[in-house]
């Protein structure tokens, strides 16, 4: 069994395809857990009784747990076996999923979607278990096609949980979910590698005291998560709200019909894959900048859903394929910086992601509760404005620590390691 485990591995100790795939698909198969919803909250809200203007809590509550689960589970792959770590929380994922399908009342609803949230961070446990084992100049490739695999699932887990609730109701979605994601753990347990070592060998506490000391220390750091803020507090905005319109008057549509706009939305995603290859190539900065110059042009297109269908497809490709090359951006640009702290950056960056995905959530709900489809999208343009004018204002600050000049930089990761909280690379 460990030689068919290793066996997926390059004899050069990179990546090969067919693993970067596998790890595309389980991180996309999990990420899709907290989507499923947002297609589903006009059904649940009928089934519960819940009023639309609070529906919006399933979403926020599940991205509350993801964000607790980023920040005192996935620096655990930092210090334990990832391998463990992966299929432990897989296994839990399956229990959480059979809880929330078989719901019979708000508060086990609730706490069942905040259980999915909290155990579907083992996405960002193979993030950065993929840039561990990825060779350096392939390693924003890497986390390009991983992270294409996460946005592709947060997008069909619209389309798939649409035509499930259509054939059946919102809880065969989850008990589908259930079944799908123990045959993930099947495979994961026999392709992820053996015997690789933690990158560290600090205490739990130390750990979880790093990671807001690195995000404080280094303002590199600090800037791409407030960027990662406020394009998810956008894409959430966006994906949480748009069911709603969609499903009333004139338009009518059914779960799988406004689901197709999600495989829309795939086509975006796909296309910025090659943002982790420019960022290998140092082109981070100048990638970001691009993309959220689109995130902006796309909301003046979204903003014409009552009007026009086509404007709105072509505003929801500029959108997601703005997100996600950001996001490739990020991570790669944060996975340099610190190659000895990965999980604690992944999850420090995501919390995040996460904070902006709640706030964008319940705040698109109050906002077309209150103003319609255009209080949606001013929301939405207001956060891609504060978005660009904070990547303007820092555009200049070198991402990398080799640009920056840094002396002492090869023993940054050992005083690290002595020093996890007291020792932090300051930013340019």
């Amino acid at each position: 069994m460990q030689n068919e485990s290793n066996s997926q591995h390059r004899a050069d100790g990179g990546l090969s395809k067919v693993t970067t795939l596998i790890f595309a698909a389980a991180a996309g198969l999990s990420v899709a857990n907290v989507y499923f919803a947002q297609p589903l909250l006009g059904s649940m809200a009928r089934d519960f009784g819940i009023p639309p203007a609070a529906i919006g809590l399933v979403v926020t509550l599940t991205q509350l747990g993801y964000g607790l689960g980023l920040i005192f589970i996935v620096p655990l792959g930092d210090l334990v076996d990832r391998r463990h770590l992966v299929v432990g929380q897989g296994v839990l994922s399956v229990v959480a999923l059979a809880v929330v399908a078989m719901a019979r009342t708000e508060a086990i609803l609730f706490a069942g979607m905040a259980a999915v949230g909290l155990l579907a961070v083992v996405v960002q446990v193979l993030v950065s278990f993929a840039a561990t084992l990825a060779t350096p100049t392939e390693r924003g490739k890497a986390v390009g096609m991983v992270t294409s695999g996460v946005v592709i699932g947060i997008l069909a887990a619209r389309f798939v949980s649409g035509v499930l609730a259509d054939l059946g109701d919102w809880r065969l979605v989850y008990l589908t979910s259930a079944a799908l994601t123990l045959t993930m753990v099947s495979l994961l347990w026999r392709v992820l590698p053996r015997n690789v070592p933690p990158d560290s060998t600090d205490s739990y506490t130390a750990t979880l005291r790093s990671i807001p000391v690195l995000f404080l220390t280094d303002r590199v750091l600090l800037v791409r998560g407030i960027l990662a803020l406020l394009i998810f507090a956008a894409f959430s905005a966006f994906w949480t709200a748009l069911v709603l319109p969609l499903s009333t008057g004139p338009f009518g549509f059914s779960h799988t019909q406004i689901g197709l706009f999600g495989l829309v939305g795939m086509a975006g995603a796909v296309a910025a894959a090659g943002a982790g290859r420019l960022a290998d190539r140092g082109l981070g900065q100048w990638t970001t900048g691009v993309s959220l110059a689109l995130l902006l042009a796309s909301w003046g297109l979204i903003a014409l859903l009552p009007w026009s269908i086509p404007a709105l497809l072509v505003g929801v490709v500029l959108l997601d394929l703005a997100v996600q090359a950001v996001h490739v951006s990020n991570q790669s640009i944060i996975f340099d910086r610190h190659p000895q702290a990965r999980s604690r950056l992944v999850g420090g960056y995501m919390a995040f992601y996460s904070l902006g995905s709640a706030i964008g959530a319940i705040g698109a709900t109050m906002a077309y509760a209150h103003a319609g489809w255009a209080g949606v999208s001013t929301l939405g343009t207001a956060i891609s404005v504060a978005a660009s004018v904070t990547w303007a204002f820092t555009r200049h600050w070198p991402v990398s620590i080799k640009q920056a000049g840094c002396a002492m930089c090869d023993g940054v990761a050992s005083q690290f390691r002595k020093h996890p909280v007291s020792q932090g690379v300051r930013g340019p």
